[in-house]
């Protein structure tokens, strides 16, 4: 199976190598068309200046040329008839037509270098040839006609440059491939922590701790991956807590109901004692239906994606409604309502909102003591509509308002219990008003009552 680090490296060496061959071969196109005419002007120039310098002297032909090669340069010399010797260090071709001989004892100038053949991986810089020389006529101080073709000794002008270029690429080639190496390794370390991790959580395992202190991408990527396996462990904690919380409020009064199913079949039961234990069955029943209906309305809500189809509804009627279908209860406890009544137009979903309703004003009933107070106030403002509901109520403890919403989460789970709540109402609200972008407020105080606020947007 081939690693990441693997393909890194391959990848790498690959890049590199390729892009050696296309800087040499961009490198000898551009000796080619740039350099090559400026050295062939440059040498004809110096090959002038030999020639001129040999008419103000009056030494022989060849003790001159001689003496000349210690300067850096090879010469090749030829006559009319044939006769041809070289100084310094032998060109490694020595073959050139007559024809060139013979045009320059007529006393034209050989461009060799500028013309000689573009070759694609061999540059002609450093081609010691006849064909890559300058041919220019020269007089000896006899009288006689020569042809010199002259040309650099690349070996004796860049010898030790050659030589010093040369180690430094190899170093760098093989110095870049160890660094390449190690620090893939490097790079690729977290990646592999990540990997073992991951299987880690795939089996379960959600305590997981990086050791990855870097801040890059990798570092970021690290640091989520932790925050995501941190999340991933309270969702399970809070699964599991569901579980054993819905374990627990079924098996309560399922423990009831068979518990009197079994009392009802005395014989010597008297009839008051019968009632009392059907009311309390009826009475179970219905808390197991409400959980049920409530767990219900709970998964549909998480597993809705789409948006809502929002209608334009007046919410005051929808409270007015809440009002007096709960009228028995709170009259019950002499509780006094105040109700903002002002025609109130919002957008939403009529069901969803209503359920809202009904959580918020049961909970504010159920916990305000006889002869308290409920207020009810709707707002329509610029871009959202407000709805607050307050009461003088028994309030909320600093340290449970941070839960309230929370699943099966119960202030007084000895009350809620004797008053058939689930602890899944305001859960359920909260999960209505996110699906209509909006937020729930709870702000509260012991003894001093509670106030829920809901805001929703309205486009």
């Amino acid at each position: 199976m081939r690693t990441l680090y693997f393909r890194i490296i391959v990848t790498t060496f690959v890049i590199m190598i390729a892009s050696s061959i296309i800087a040499f071969i961009v490198s000898n196109g551009y000796y080619q068309y740039v350099l090559k005419p400026k050295n062939d002007a440059k040498v004809t120039e110096i090959a002038h200046n030999i020639v001129d310098l040999y008419k103000s002297s009056e030494q022989p032909l060849d003790e001159y040329l001689s003496e000349i090669t210690d300067l850096g340069y090879s010469f090749y010399l030829t006559d009319p008839y044939g006769s041809d010797r070289s100084f310094g260090k032998p060109f490694d071709e020595e073959q050139t037509s007559r024809e060139v001989v013979d045009r320059v004892l007529a006393g034209e100038i050989y461009h060799g270098i500028k013309n000689y053949p573009w070759r694609l991986f061999v540059t002609g810089f450093f081609d010691h040839t006849l064909a890559n020389t300058i041919g220019i006529p020269i007089e000896s101080n006899e009288g006689s006609e020569y042809a010199l073709f002259v040309r650099p000794n690349s070996a004796q002008q860049f010898g030790e440059m050659r030589l010093f270029f040369a180690v430094l690429i190899v170093l760098i080639l093989l110095l870049s491939f160890l660094f390449i190496l190690f620090s893939t390794r490097w790079i690729v370390k977290p990646i592999q922590l990540l990997k073992a991790a991951t299987r880690k959580i795939a089996a379960g395992n959600y305590h997981i701790k990086l050791s990855v202190h870097r801040k890059d991408e990798i570092g970021r990527l690290a640091k989520d991956f932790s925050i995501m396996s941190q999340s991933l462990q309270q969702t399970e904690e809070k699964r599991q807590a569901f579980v054993s919380s819905v374990s627990h409020e079924i098996q309560s009064p399922l423990t009831s109901i068979q518990g009197f199913s079994q009392a009802l079949q005395e014989e010597e039961l008297t009839e008051d004692a019968r009632r009392y234990y059907l009311s309390i069955i009826e009475k179970e029943s219905k808390r197991l239906s409400a959980l049920s209906r409530q767990l219900l309305t709970l998964s549909q809500l998480d597993q809705t994606e789409e948006k809502f189809e929002f209608t334009t509804f007046h919410v005051n009627e929808q409270w007015k409604d809440i009002i007096s279908t709960l009228e028995w209860q709170w009259r019950q406890k002499h509780i006094t309502i105040q109700f903002d009544n002002h025609d109130t137009l919002m957008k939403g979903e009529p069901k969803l909102l209503y359920q809202v309703w009904m959580n918020v004003m049961t909970n504010a009933i159920r916990y305000t003591p006889d002869g308290g107070d409920v207020f009810i106030h709707v707002q329509k403002r610029k871009n959202d509509v407000q709805v607050v509901v307050s009461d003088t109520g028994i309030g909320i403890a600093e340290e449970d308002l941070r839960q309230i919403f929370d699943r099966f989460y119960k202030v007084d789970k000895a009350r809620t219990r004797k008053e058939g709540g689930t602890g899944l109402g305001l859960a359920i609200a909260k999960k209505i008003v996110e699906l209509h972008e909006g937020t729930i407020m709870v702000d509260s105080e012991l003894g001093q009552g509670t106030k829920v606020v809901v805001i929703l947007p309205q486009v």
